[in-house]
């Protein structure tokens, strides 16, 4: 392919293979997009955020005062969707929202994506036509929902602990690091001067 050069790249998304509300966000996962800010729009329209003052204190209903402007009414249900690299990071995205908001019922769905490329000769002159390539591309959909769902569906998993899908928090929270003894510097190994031999005077063979 060094004699040509690509044009352009169309892909052909799949539909969603769910049955959900029309105002239902779909959050669109890419390669390029950051974990932050997929969280900050998910969360953001799943969880309800407590005032607070300046403090940083929880303000109680009796003290916030009159009502300000209504804001974007919560959402029960979202939809994560990606296709290629962005595959691991929907997934990724799913796990943590599911960490935050505990209960969730979730629907996975795997589909393919078909994506052409078109491609150009460098030198038309040389009598080289043009390339069509088209290729499969993973898809993913996972339905996160508050409100329970089709367990009889391929794909459901029920709510459940998360707790052990991040075994390092715990570990932090057991304890300090303990250095295993006669290992590192300065250990009960074989080192300079070291041994149950030490001290003592050597032994002196003379010749015969």
């Amino acid at each position: 392919m060094e004699n040509y050069s690509k044009v352009r790249s169309v892909e052909h998304p799949s539909v969603c293979p769910f049955s959900v509300p029309a105002d239902t966000p779909e959050v669109r996962v890419k390669d390029g997009s950051k974990i932050r800010n997929l969280l900050r729009f998910a969360l953001g329209r799943m969880e309800a955020k407590p005032k607070v003052d300046e403090e940083g204190e929880e303000v109680s209903e009796a003290d916030r005062g009159p009502p300000g402007p209504p804001a974007r009414p919560l959402c029960r249900q979202l939809v994560f969707t990606a296709s290629g690299k962005g595959v691991s990071k929907a997934i990724t995205c799913a796990e943590l929202v599911k960490k935050r908001i505990r209960g969730l019922h979730q629907q996975t769905s795997l589909a393919s994506n078909t994506l052409t490329d078109v491609w150009e000769p460098l030198e038309p002159a040389a009598g080289l036509d043009g390339l069509t390539v088209s290729r499969k591309l993973p898809v993913i959909w996972i339905l996160l929902s508050k409100d329970p769902l089709d367990q009889s569906l391929p794909g459901y998993q029920a709510p459940g602990r998360c707790d052990n899908l991040w075994p390092g928090e715990e570990k932090e929270e057991a304890g300090p690091y303990k250095r295993k003894r006669g290992t590192g510097r300065g250990g009960g190994g074989r080192g300079r001067g070291g041994g149950r031999h030490a001290g003592r005077p050597r032994d002196i063979y003379a010749p015969c």
